[in-house]
Formats: structure tokens, C-alpha cells, sequence
């Protein structure tokens, strides 16, 4: 059974086998957590974007999949590429919210991690509540069959960490 613990903290300073990065999908790094990641490791995440830029993702990783990148100089073996969904009043997207934990679960897990350190995929610049983006995260991992032996939410803020206590037994 997959461990889940929450920290207050910076992502990239987790020392984990996978930093999961709440990626666009142009991979080229951007605002936020994807911006975070990709300052803090270095050249090398970039290059390795961009090197599946040109190979399988020409057109960009869709919402919802996840692929990964060389952490650089992160204390981390490898980064989790994840594209979540832009908040929407008007549609459902909530698969594609939960389908980005699922397939770097998998992802991970296929790299041999046993350590995953993920952010709240899509509540930041996207707009998801917080609230509910805390829920479907935790809920998600909590359904997926992993080889993961740990899952560490690393929320950047008190509001967030408060958001995903909420939902631990």
C-alpha cells in the first residue's frame, strides 16, 4: 500500500527518486511549479524536453499524460511531466485531473521509483480550487495500483497544506 505524506515546502529541494512537475504542454518550462523545476535543475530538463519535442510529442504532451525527463540538478533521479487541466465552470474535467496522478504513478513506477514528491497539479495558474483539486489528488492515489511505495504532497503554501490535511484520515 502507497504511503501518503504532506510537507509545506519547495518541491525541488525533495529528495525522492520523481519530482512530478505540473508541466505545460509545450514542455519548454513556464510559470510556477513547471518554472521552479526547470530553474532548479538546470539546462539538462530542458534539453531533455526538447529532445521529446522533436521525437514523440511535436504537437506538445496532452492533458492528463505524463513523460519523463533526467531531474538535472535536482536531488532527484528523474522529472514526471504532467499536464493538468485548466479549470473550467462549464465542463467536467476532472478525468483529465485525475488521469495526471495516475500516469505519472505509472510513469514513476516504470522508472523503478519508490519515492514520488508531486504539487497540486492544475491549482495554481490553471485555476483549480484548491479544495477539490486536494481531493481528487489524494482520492486518485489512493485508488492506484502502484509499485510507489510513497507519495508526498509538497504544497508551496498554508492554504493548500490545509486543503490536503482535509482529506487524510
Amino acid at each position: 500500500m502507497t504511503v501518503i505524506t504532506l510537507v509545506q515546502g519547495d518541491i525541488t529541494e525533495q529528495h525522492v527518486d520523481a519530482i512530478v512537475n505540473a508541466a505545460n504542454s509545450s514542455l519548454l518550462g513556464g510559470g510556477g511549479v513547471d518554472g521552479a523545476i526547470h530553474r532548479a535543475g538546470g539546462p539538462e530538463i530542458l534539453a531533455a524536453c526538447r529532445a521529446l519535442r522533436a521525437s514523440h510529442y511535436g504537437k506538445g504532451l496532452p492533458t492528463g499524460r505524463a513523460v519523463a525527463t533526467t531531474a538535472g540538478r535536482l536531488p532527484a533521479r528523474w522529472v514526471v511531466h504532467t499536464v493538468g487541466p485548466v479549470f473550467s465552470q462549464e465542463e467536467d474535467r476532472s478525468e483529465l485531473l485525475a488521469s495526471c496522478y495516475r500516469e505519472s504513478l505509472r510513469v514513476a513506477a516504470e522508472l523503478g521509483a519508490r519515492t514520488v514528491a508531486f504539487p497540486a497539479v492544475s491549482a495554481g495558474i490553471f485555476g483549480w480550487p484548491m479544495d477539490d483539486a486536494a481531493r481528487t489528488a489524494v482520492e486518485t492515489v489512493r485508488q492506484t495500483d502502484t509499485a510507489v511505495e510513497e507519495v508526498r504532497f509538497v504544497l508551496f503554501d498554508e492554504r493548500a497544506y490545509a486543503a490536503f490535511t482535509a482529506q487524510m484520515p
